[in-house]
């Protein structure tokens, strides 16, 4: 795909020559790659560039993270272009279930209420009743009327830090983050000694004998906040190692360690970042707006169906 790109070209001038023509805002997640992260216009969780989306008067938008958050962002502006520099940017929570699956699901809890995480494809959210993030989950939770059954996805590790956070019992999709499933409890425990003086912070998508590590538990946003926000001088990071690079700008003088992995299989390298979020890059970005493509389209029936709980989710929020 590179291939067609002029080696003497200064690549992070023509984006921003292109970015100008095309009446473009790029929209990058803190688990990109910290060139994009830098060139981006927006920088966010799922929760903040949903918005940057919803109100951007953006001709083009371009979203640098995965295909759900494209997705989105085209739920949200169906009369934008919206282009993914790699369509085959997906995510591991995404795949795990299916809408097919979905409705399966809920055609054997029919009284049950609907919460998905915004890890999921466009057809999955138009099944579901309401969309969260791990930023504002609690709240969705919360506001769920008291006594009526909840079916939670598609993260078992997230819904069952929610069930310990507000009490709700919630039946939950078995699915997980590949990255955040892979940190190590033992290894850890062994930094925390080693650095007693560091705060090990965690995301609500770790498996709970990580979680029940943690000094302080937050979706990315929150984990960047805590870092600017509290007193302690160095920090163990429980969640993509990409955000250490905007940590690291927001609060240049603590100290950040990045959580390590378990080694569960031997062809696993850099399990801390994700190998989806690196199939974006800056060629492929260039290569993007020049073109206008890849685009992310849908049919308006799926389109006005996902964006009820959508919306659900951004009203409450």
């Amino acid at each position: 795909m590179t291939s067609a790109i002029d080696p003497g070209l200064d690549l992070f001038a023509e984006i921003d020559r292109l970015r100008q023509q095309k009446k473009a805002v790029i929209l990058a997640h803190y688990y990109q790659d910290p060139d994009i992260q830098d060139l981006a216009d927006h920088l966010g969780d799922s929760l903040e560039l949903a918005k940057r989306a919803r109100d951007t008067d953006a001709e083009v938008i371009l979203f640098c993270g995965v295909h759900f958050m494209a997705e989105t962002a085209k739920i949200l502006n169906p009369k934008k272009t919206v282009i993914l520099p790699d369509l085959d940017a997906g995510c591991s929570l995404a795949d795990a279930c299916p809408a097919d699956q979905l409705r399966a699901w809920k055609a054997k809890h029919p009284d049950h209420f609907v919460v998905m995480y915004i890890n999921c494809a466009a057809a999955t959210k138009a099944e579901s009743d309401v969309i969260c993030t791990s930023s504002n989950a609690e709240k969705i939770i919360r506001a769920v009327p008291e006594g009526r059954p909840i079916l939670f996805g598609p993260d078992k590790n997230l819904g069952a830090f929610l069930m310990k956070k507000t009490g709700r019992k919630m039946d939950l999709w078995p699915g997980a983050c590949m990255v955040h499933e892979t940190f190590s409890a033992m290894k850890i425990a062994a930094l925390k000694a080693k650095h007693p003086t560091a705060k090990f912070i965690a995301h609500p998508d770790c498996e709970d004998h990580v979680l029940a590590l943690a000094d302080y538990v937050g979706s990315t946003s929150k984990l960047l906040e805590f870092v600017q926000q509290d007193a302690s001088p160095k920090y163990i990071v429980g969640t993509e190692a990409n955000i250490l690079h905007t940590m690291h700008k927001a609060a240049p003088h603590k100290e950040l360690i990045a959580v390590p992995y378990e080694d569960r299989t031997a062809a696993c390298q850099g399990c801390n970042t994700c190998p989806h979020m690196k199939l974006n890059t800056v060629e492929k970005i260039y290569l993007a707006l020049r073109d206008l493509k890849p685009r992310i389209e849908m049919p308006e029936e799926l389109r006005v169906r996902a964006l009820k709980p959508l919306q659900r989710m951004l009203d409450l929020s």
